[in-house]
């Protein structure tokens, strides 16, 4: 009996099967073929367009040869108070997982369970955090983040009095290459005579006037103005100090570090009119990308995660 039923089952299943037929009405039907994967995105409920950008932008300058066809982002996992978003990015040749903080890209054939990657990429950035190194990038500042980088590496190999004097003239250097770029990024208004190039302290009055201008700044101009004084003397004392030692070297690096991130924090907050609110719908909710093609040599913008406002010299407002 359970022969007879089994064979009568085959073959009702095989003639299902033969072409031009229909299948029986309330039968599930699978497609055997994949979504294209430049028409996935017009099922997206929620999209971050300037988000989707940085990736695919991230991603093309990584894999080499490769044309980036989608980019979804699945989630944002958060450990030990830290932000980790993972993207799920489909290329003309290949598929990746993205996860940012620092940004990182693995492929999904070597690494196919996204919890094991978010692990593994989370072990492999505290290591390169320790070790003062990032992945690559295209940000115009990589040339201070490098000599900052080298400077923490002199510092952790750091024995001798002349160790902790190179970490200096390595800092020297990352603080003249960082205002040498603001003062790309930054237009002074001022009638006298400008400094010399290698002027930090004055060079650093004149940008910080500039981006912290008016009475409501008043506090944080003469902050930061203060700090990269006093910086700056820290960093050229440590350089020529005879008897410079690991925990002045520490605290030079970490001065230094912070008024970097001081600096790049202003110069974005310029490029949105000074203010940390979108100029549309008033929303706090603003994000800050790159985009390597904006002349001359990239600049940051940002848009609004809220009503989608944009920065962006190309954005056509709506």
């Amino acid at each position: 009996m359970t022969g007879k039923n089994s064979n009568e089952k085959a073959g009702e299943d095989s003639s299902h099967e033969s072409i031009g037929e229909a299948p029986i009405e309330g039968e599930c039907v699978f497609h055997d073929h994949p979504l294209p994967p430049e028409e996935m995105e017009r099922y997206s409920p929620i999209r971050d367009f300037h988000s989707e950008n940085d990736i695919a932008n991230y991603v093309q300058g990584q894999a080499s040869g490769e044309l980036v066809k989608h980019v979804e982002k699945i989630k944002t996992e958060y450990v030990l108070g830290d932000a980790y978003e993972i993207w799920d990015v489909t290329t003309d040749q290949d598929r990746w997982w993205v996860l940012t903080n620092m940004t990182n890209l693995y492929s999904q054939r070597l690494f196919p369970s996204m919890d094991y990657t978010l692990s593994f990429h989370i072990g492999l950035m505290m290591r390169l955090r320790s070790n003062n190194q990032r992945p690559d990038s295209s940000d115009p500042f990589d040339e201070v983040i490098r000599r900052l980088n080298q400077a923490g590496d002199k510092h952790e190999k750091g024995i001798e009095v002349e160790d902790y004097q190179s970490v200096g003239m390595q800092l020297r250097e990352a603080l003249l290459s960082l205002i040498s770029l603001m003062r790309r990024r930054v237009e002074i208004e001022t009638a006298d005579e400008q400094p010399k190039e290698a002027d930090f302290k004055l060079w650093s009055e004149l940008i910080i006037g500039q981006l912290c201008a008016g009475a409501q700044n008043k506090t944080l101009r003469q902050y930061l103005k203060t700090a990269s004084e006093k910086t700056w003397q820290l960093v050229n004392w440590l350089t020529h100090n005879r008897n410079a030692n690991k925990t002045v070297s520490s605290i030079a690096l970490r001065a230094c570090g912070s008024l970097f991130e001081s600096y790049l924090e202003l110069l974005i907050r310029s490029k949105f009119d000074g203010s940390d609110t979108c100029p549309r719908c008033a929303s706090k909710d603003i994000r800050s990308h790159f985009d390597i093609y904006i002349e001359p040599d990239g600049e940051y913008y940002q848009t609004c995660g809220s009503c989608g406002w944009s920065s962006h010299p190309n954005w056509e407002k709506d």
